[in-house]
């Protein structure tokens, strides 16, 4: 989320921003910079894994962690991993379904197979040690562009562009001029992202972690709170009346009754067993016998859950293939 040391800073360069549709913006990076990180210096909370003892490691486990996953959900489980796993190596030379059996409720399990595969690599790869390249870090399993860029810049103050649905929200308002971004990142928001970064390093990696604090705690997706923002006075949205979202709808995610939901009913069996689990146990979780074996099958796909012979089912012990 952030980079744990924090260098120092003085009057950015120019970052000759334009907008997504090729204009020429009216706030160029130095009109930001300065009053998004000073606010961050003053308002950033205390995490975990902005703190220097956190290192590389830290860092790359807090992203996997808060990718969909709120922080005060995340604390506790980071904690309890670090205590287990305070280096690569530890989390490589388990089990992945130890892994997954620690990765408890956060969601979306299939992060922690890809956080054990990329613990793997670096053992193997990389003599235990995060690699400090952003293309050894994308080399890794389970790691795509947000995260070699997140770890790239938080652990090791790289200059990158670092783009996370917060960071895009406070581009799309304050540059850009409307309320939401795209559904899906687009080339137009990678390049705006990459004419507003800092020319000098340290200071682009603050600028990273001080946009995305900026989104997560003031330009939210919901009851923003203007007053309190550092750039109020020359975001776009605000000085254009804060027009409503005209794209396509944002339908929120919905949970109950899911296949998603029926996956953590039976992965929470697996987890709390202390070995196989015989498949009247996992009857019993959900009611609908086809979407519950749905969802069984789905699990067993991702190499999240091992058949046994005779109907037993237990967390992984080998990786899965390809990882």
């Amino acid at each position: 989320m952030t980079a744990p040391t924090k260098p120092p800073h003085g009057g950015p360069a120019d970052a000759r921003s334009t907008s997504p549709l090729g204009e020429k913006s009216s706030l160029s990076g130095e009109h930001l910079h300065s009053p998004v990180i000073d606010w961050f210096d003053e308002h950033a909370r205390d995490l975990p894994w902005r703190r220097p003892e956190a290192g590389s490691w830290g860092v790359m486990v807090s992203e996997f962690m808060l990718q969909q996953t709120p922080v005060n959900r995340v604390l506790p489980v980071y904690e309890q991993w670090l205590a287990r796993w305070p280096r690569p190596a530890d989390l490589a030379a388990d089990a992945p379904g130890e892994a997954v059996r620690a990765w408890g409720r956060l969601g979306y399990p299939r992060r922690a197979l890809r956080l054990h595969g990329a613990a793997v690599a670096i053992t193997e790869r990389h003599g235990g040690d995060v690699p400090t390249e952003h293309a050894q870090l994308l080399a890794l399993p389970g790691i795509g562009e947000y995260t070699a860029a997140a770890v790239a810049s938080f652990a090791y103050g790289q200059r990158h562009a670092v783009l996370d649905t917060n960071v895009r929200r406070v581009f799309a308002r304050a540059v850009t001029g409307v309320q939401y971004p795209p559904n899906a990142t687009t080339a137009a928001e990678r390049k705006l992202a990459r004419a507003l970064l800092p020319e000098d390093e340290g200071v682009a990696a603050r600028w990273a972690a001080a946009s995305m604090e900026l989104g997560a705690l003031v330009c939210t997706a919901k009851n923003e709170t203007c007053h309190r923002c550092p750039i109020a006075d020359r975001c776009a949205w605000q000085l254009a009346g804060k027009p409503e979202h005209e794209g396509p709808a944002r339908r929120g995610q919905t949970y109950a009754g899911t296949d998603r939901q029926v996956r953590g009913k039976l992965l929470a069996v697996l987890r709390e067993a202390h070995g196989p689990v015989p498949q009247s146990a996992l009857d019993r979780v959900w009611h609908e016998p086809v979407q519950r074996a749905r969802a069984l099958d789905g699990l067993v796909a991702d190499g999240l859950v091992e058949p046994l012979p005779g109907g037993l089912y237990r967390l992984p012990l080998t990786r899965p293939s390809g990882t």
